[in-house]
């Protein structure tokens, strides 16, 4: 009876096969939560790979947590690879080195474009706690930073992003009639690949 008992709780828990299924499955969303975070394509893929490869090593985790265990890994790696919170402060290098990024990177949805240019600790706070859903005490877990910090970076982030957002669509009113269905064919993106928590807020 007992070692029936360990056979079932075993089988609870995620497996290997399971994580991989998980990667597989949600390919598309796990590597633009990476993305995201990282806002560099190279190392968005190392994020990626690097929390296949931790899931599957194996974490006892229940199955129906495997998912949001997955996202984590991918959080874990881009902090460990982009440790935001030491380049909080703004710098001229850090400005230039972005905008010369942007000026290379292919077009992008209005509202991803705005969290890519986001500085990388609001980015991180931001897509942690708005889009993931995780607690200002969770991300200052994550982040290594005080809590206050956390609901101060993201208050910057939304207002940097409703200023974005907002003159973007501004530059595409004046461009363009169609400005409702562009914003349409934007959130479908976000949708499709996996952040159903998108919040933007406008001031």
């Amino acid at each position: 009876m007992k070692d029936a008992n360990r056979i079932t709780r075993a089988q609870e828990y995620a497996s290997s096969d399971d994580f991989q299924q998980i990667f597989e499955e949600d390919m598309s969303g796990l590597y633009l939560l990476s993305f995201l975070l990282t806002a560099d394509r190279e190392k968005a893929e190392q994020c990626f790979v690097s929390g296949l490869e931790d899931a599957v090593e194996g974490n006892r985790v229940f199955k129906e947590w495997a998912r949001s265990w997955a996202r984590r890994t991918i959080i874990q790696n881009a902090v460990k690879v982009i440790n935001p919170k030491s380049l909080e402060v703004r710098s001229p290098q850090n400005d230039s080195a972005r905008n010369s990024k942007d000026a290379t990177m292919p077009s992008q949805p209005i509202e991803i474009s705005a969290v890519l240019r986001l500085e990388p600790f609001e980015r991180f706070v931001y897509v942690m706690s708005v889009l993931e859903g995780y607690s200002d005490q969770h991300c200052s877990v994550l982040l290594g930073c005080a809590r206050w910090e956390v609901s101060a970076a993201r208050i910057r982030a939304l207002q940097q992003i409703g200023n974005t957002v907002d003159s973007r669509t501004e530059q595409k009113a004046n461009a363009s009639s169609e400005v409702p269905t562009f914003h349409k064919a934007s959130s479908s993106v976000l949708q499709s690949l996996g952040l159903h928590t998108w919040r933007l807020q406008h001031n």
